[in-house]
């Protein structure tokens, strides 16, 4: 038995030596002073160029290159911000039972002006920091428009609406180019149209009953860093300007709350 145990190892110590050796692979040393972690994606956000300048020689007076950061910062703080905005909004909805003060043509309206600019972002395949808080705002937006009939007891409606998101993106994905563009350029006026009537339903009622604090004052900051991202990164004097009107009109929601905070909606006369 020992004599076995001695043949095997023998053989596996002669196998062993007789294996070709691999050469030692060096890897190359990084470039950057940061490690992969904070490079690599510092390099994507920024370019070579830009990494570098602020990063690496810490070069905080090019201009440029400090102006695309603070873009690209923004950009991420507000896809960051979009994904909970009409959380809160929602939570109230539910919490309550009640949509009393929103108005649904105001979200209808603002749904669809929000599936055409994620779509026409998604099929020009802009940077994602440029337009990725559209694609959550929808999804939220969405709920929303779908709770207001369920609390208003409208099971038709439901459906309806299901039906019309969902053909509008079907939709959106098969048109031409060139209507494509047609269709966001007239989002605009659809996507400000569609403040107006929450913004009339408040001063109406002198409240802004159900309305999330926090969805129009991230919705406020949010439209006002787009415009100075859209001004930073895309040639695009349509969509800046949009996002500058469309800051203004949230700044008129922002100071209807701060009128009529914790006012009861006057009652409908009999």
């Amino acid at each position: 038995m020992k004599f076995f145990l001695f043949l095997f190892i023998s053989i596996l110590i002669i196998q062993t030596w007789a294996l070709p050796i691999s050469p030692v692979i060096v890897e190359k040393e990084s470039q950057y002073r940061w490690p992969a972690l904070v490079s690599q994606p510092g390099v994507k956000l920024l370019g070579n160029t830009c990494y570098e300048s602020l990063l690496e020689r810490f070069e905080f007076t090019n201009l440029a290159c400090l102006k695309l950061a603070v873009s690209k910062a923004l950009g991420l703080g507000i896809v960051v911000g979009g994904a909970i905005v009409k959380i809160p909004q929602i939570i109230t909805i539910l919490k309550d039972q009640s949509a009393q003060g929103l108005s649904l043509t105001s979200f209808i309206m603002e749904t669809s002006a929000y599936e055409i600019v994620l779509m026409y972002n998604t099929r020009l395949q802009n940077p994602f920091s440029t337009y990725g808080e559209v694609l959550f705002m929808t999804i939220q937006n969405m709920i929303i428009c779908l709770l207001i009939p369920f609390y208003q007891k409208q099971p038709k409606a439901i459906l309806g609406l299901i039906f019309y998101f969902f053909i509008g993106l079907v939709l959106l994905q098969m048109i031409p180019a060139p209507l494509m563009s047609l269709l966001y350029a007239l989002q605009i006026p659809i996507g400000l149209a569609s403040k107006i009537p929450q913004i009339r339903a408040n001063y109406v009622n002198q409240s802004t009953g159900q309305l999330s604090v926090f969805a129009v004052l991230n919705y406020f900051a949010g439209t006002t860093a787009r415009a100075f991202t859209t001004w930073t990164e895309l040639d695009d004097p349509i969509m800046l300007g949009g996002n500058l009107l469309a800051s203004v009109l949230n700044g008129i929601l922002v100071l209807q709350l701060i009128l009529y905070w914790k006012k009861e909606p006057i009652p409908k006369a009999d």
